[in-house]
């Protein structure tokens, strides 16, 4: 009996970009309906960026724990033995990378959450970075390893005019120092978490990608509602406005209120960017390559999110500087699907 193909066996890298897409549409337009309050019932009164953190990030856990159990792949994972019991647990560079994708989780949400910045323009600014660092992790790290083909290196070129493309519009005068030091938390971390990924996980081992992604996820989500649950309790005692008291509110009084299911489906809806965004990075191929073909789904997503939130609700229009910078990414993707065609016809020379 011919053994059943999944979406990527079928389709590859392309399944997982459509997915992330999807995903990534109604993730990001809950978050800003939310925090702008546009839901029904809430009459313009906006709930905090930090005060939904809590919930979502349950259902990002329960959601990550749940597919991975149904998945199997905790048997991929490093194992200790504990009073007669093995039980799974991160490698040091797949802890510490999963530290550093609980950081990329809260920065990409409060990012959508800053009044006077559009989806778009958060997206570029953190997509054109991270698209950015790409070559420079591959050639740092992985040189002598992995061939960066030139369409990556033009991918790279298109990506940062996209980024000077969305500053020179009047939106860049909307960040404020909060927004400026969440986007470079967002850079930083990814850069550390893409570096451990190219040296640890990239090999044609699936096993060794299944391995990385358990491990990393046992400790993204987990780390990520302790810290927020201790810096919560240090707010307990401080003024509600406070960001320390703005998260212990998201842990005592949101999750009661009417809107909390909303922030758990969006949550939900989190987890699964990071699930399709993180296979897509543990592609064997450089990052000069995965990268692009993981931030310009997200890009797309966010234009279309961002058309729906001035459709449906009056929200402003991308800029043309914005959309400039999105046609810049968008046309970086066809210098990366030509590559991936060349490659395609050069493994089937060698086959045939």
């Amino acid at each position: 009996m011919e053994k059943k193909l999944s979406l990527y066996d079928r389709y590859g890298i392309a399944a997982l970009c459509f997915g992330y897409f999807a995903a990534y549409i109604p993730y990001s337009m809950l978050t800003k309906m939310q925090t702008r309050g546009l839901l029904e019932g809430m009459n313009g009164n906006g709930a905090s960026g930090f005060i939904i953190q809590p919930v979502m990030v349950v259902a990002s856990l329960i959601f990550m724990m749940t597919f991975i159990t149904a998945k199997g792949w905790w048997k991929y994972a490093t194992h200790s033995t504990i009073f007669g019991v093995s039980i799974p647990r991160p490698q040091w560079f797949t802890f510490i990378s999963g530290v550093c994708t609980a950081g990329q989780i809260i920065t990409t949400t409060l990012a959508y959450t800053f009044e006077g910045v559009s989806i778009v323009f958060a997206m570029l600014l953190m997509r054109g970075g991270v698209l950015l660092m790409a070559p420079v992790i591959d050639t740092i790290t992985v040189g002598r390893k992995r061939r960066i083909y030139w369409p990556s290196w033009v991918a790279a070129a298109l990506s940062l005019g996209a980024l000077i493309a969305a500053f020179s519009g009047n939106a860049s005068t909307a960040i404020t120092v909060v927004c400026a030091i969440d986007i470079a938390l967002y850079l930083f971390v990814y850069f550390f978490r893409l570096w451990f990924m190219s040296n640890k996980a990239k090999s044609d081992d699936e096993d060794e990608k299944y391995r990385y992604f358990t491990e990393e996820q046992t400790v993204a989500n987990p780390v990520l509602l302790i810290a927020l649950f201790v810096v919560g309790l240090i707010g307990s005692g401080m003024d509600s406005h406070s960001i320390p008291g703005q998260i212990w509110l998201g842990f005592t009084e949101f999750p009661f209120n009417d809107i909390a299911w909303i922030a758990f489906v969006t949550g939900l809806l989190s987890a699964s960017t990071g699930l399709f965004g993180g296979l897509i990075y543990l592609d064997k191929r450089e990052n000069t390559f995965t990268v692009p073909a993981n931030r310009v789904s997200s890009i797309l997503a966010g234009v279309v999110a961002t058309y729906l939130l001035g459709i449906f609700y009056g929200l402003p229009y991308p800029s043309v500087n914005q959309l400039i910078g999105v046609g810049l990414v968008v046309f970086a993707i066809v210098f990366l699907a030509y590559r991936n065609v060349v490659e395609k016809r050069h493994a089937q020379k060698k086959t045939s």
